[in-house]
């Protein structure tokens, strides 16, 4: 039995260091690569994720999985839940063929080298030809998976397992009339107020005093410099290459240090989880989220919730001071939260406010799903994404840039990834109920600039079970509850109503 384990985790591991291998490729195409270096760089991906889906797919993997699961009652709780992640991987990977992953990796690459061009001149005719071999290759994909109801079925269920295209819109159908009241008034109340405004008044903020101010709140955060780093990207996003490698990117503008702040905050949430697994499952399945609306919760909670608290901002004003001694100019703290916590339609959803958000997530949840149910065609995207933030929203996106461009996901094929965001701000909440029950002085400490225990809080509920729990056993196990919008309701209500 040991001698099949050590060979069972052996193969196992050498599977996810291809994983590993090929984040690192596209870590480099989004942060370092030349644009020449395009073409090769999706030839070269798209060979190494061919020999990822044969190594998860081999037949040697496959026999030792059916030998231990024969065995599996001499498995402690922790091995069985790794035999059990890697069967999950071995099953979804053996039913899409080598071929179709190559093709979708290369396609990913060069989706991505498009979409930063067409971004750059926002000019959407660039990267539709793109999306249009993406979504009819996803298409395939699904297909392969299997689905009954809807082929988003299939692809969701590679981000959201246990979700399925029906529980999302059920979901987004009553969030969207609770949020609409909420926001409606919510809005009159800070017109009648006044002073909410978003950016503050005060810039230009160079965007290399703002580097120097993330990368300090990041550190008092708990983000292990030596085991990971901030670069610029024309996206945000966080790679892991191990649980000693963990990368975020951030991008700023100088009219306004408050988006650099709350994307940095946003990537360090889904990188403090990341740091935070256990060491022991560094080369298993079961160092991941459960899910990633459990990793949203992460990189929400940490943004919003704490970012975008009165507490922070009187922490992040004195931070300033501190670091600065009068050269960067920040607001004073209430003019801070004012403009953390201006309501008010937006086009750019990384931007968006923590009540109209979700609209941006419905649709794009939206469209994707009628791309991959055929039912509209890429060339009508555009068309309809402005179309459907008049409906949601009352704005007109001024150019393909700031409208249907403006997100990466699609361009690396990532069709099912959106819902996870609105997901993540109902679990953040949920999680950050329970934690108030068991830090009374968490805002105190916030306000400090001690986020020692919120970040420990976090380790020992979320981070360190990793894919041992689904996400809502997980959510059930720390909350006393199963996953429920109320939390999130209760939430907005209590901060921007009460």
């Amino acid at each position: 039995m040991a001698d099949l384990w050590e060979r069972f985790l052996a193969s196992v591991a050498e599977a996810m260091a291809l994983r590993r291998i090929k984040s690192v490729l596209e870590w480099d195409q989004e942060v370092n690569m030349p644009p020449k270096g395009a073409r090769a760089r999706a030839e070269h991906l798209a060979v190494v994720a061919g020999l990822e889906h044969r190594a998860w797919t081999s037949p040697a993997l496959r026999e030792m999985i059916e030998s231990l699961q024969s065995r599996e009652a001499e498995l402690d709780p922790e091995s069985a839940a790794i035999l059990r992640e890697t069967k999950w991987e071995v099953d979804r990977l053996s039913r899409l063929p080598e071929a179709l992953v190559r093709a979708l990796t290369e396609a990913a690459s060069a989706g991505f080298s498009a979409w930063v061009d067409a971004r750059r001149d926002a000019d959407f005719s660039l990267f539709e030809p793109y999306l249009q071999r993406l979504v009819s290759l996803s298409r395939e994909k699904a297909d392969c998976l299997g689905w009954v109801e809807s082929p988003y079925d299939a692809l969701l269920e590679e981000y959201e397992r246990g979700m399925t295209h029906r529980m999302i819109r059920e979901l987004f159908e009553n969030l969207a009339v609770r949020q609409a009241e909420l926001v409606a008034a919510i809005v009159d109340r800070q017109e009648a107020a006044g002073g909410y405004r978003r950016p503050p008044e005060g810039g230009p903020w160079s965007a290399g005093a703002q580097r120097q101010l993330t990368e300090a709140v990041l550190w008092d955060m708990g983000y292990d410099f030596q085991a990971g780093r901030q670069d610029l990207s024309p996206h945000p996003f966080t790679t892991t290459f191990d649980v000693g490698d963990v990368r975020i990117t951030t991008r700023f503008d100088e009219n306004d240090f408050l988006s650099g702040l709350s994307s940095s905050m946003h990537e360090a949430g889904h990188a403090l989880y990341e740091q935070g697994m256990p060491d022991a499952w560094r080369r298993t399945p079961l160092a991941d989220a459960p899910s990633l609306g459990m990793h949203e919760s992460q990189s929400r909670f940490w943004e919003n919730i704490i970012g975008r608290s009165r507490p922070f901002c009187l922490y992040l004003k004195k931070r300033a001071e501190e670091l600065f001694q009068g050269t960067f100019f920040m607001p004073d703290p209430e003019t801070l939260y004012r403009a953390q916590t201006c309501v008010e339609p937006s086009l750019i959803r990384v931007e968006a406010d923590e009540c109209t958000y979700n609209l941006h997530v419905v649709l794009r949840f939206e469209i994707e799903t009628a791309l991959l149910e055929g039912t509209v065609s890429v060339k009508d995207v555009p068309e309809l994404w402005n179309g459907r933030m008049r409906a949601y929203l009352g704005l007109t996106p001024p150019d393909d840039a700031r409208g249907c461009l403006q997100d990466v996901h699609w361009s690396h094929g990532a069709f099912g990834y959106f819902p996870t965001y609105a997901l993540g701000n109902l679990y953040a909440a949920q999680l950050y109920q329970a934690l108030s029950r068991d830090l009374p002085d968490l805002w105190r400490q916030v306000e400090l600039g001690r986020f020692g225990d919120i970040l420990a809080w976090m380790r020992e509920k979320v981070h360190r079970c990793g894919r041992t729990k689904t996400a809502g056993e997980l959510l059930t196990a720390v909350t006393g509850m199963p996953p429920s919008p109320e939390p999130f309701l209760n939430y907005l209500k209590t901060k921007f109503l009460s």
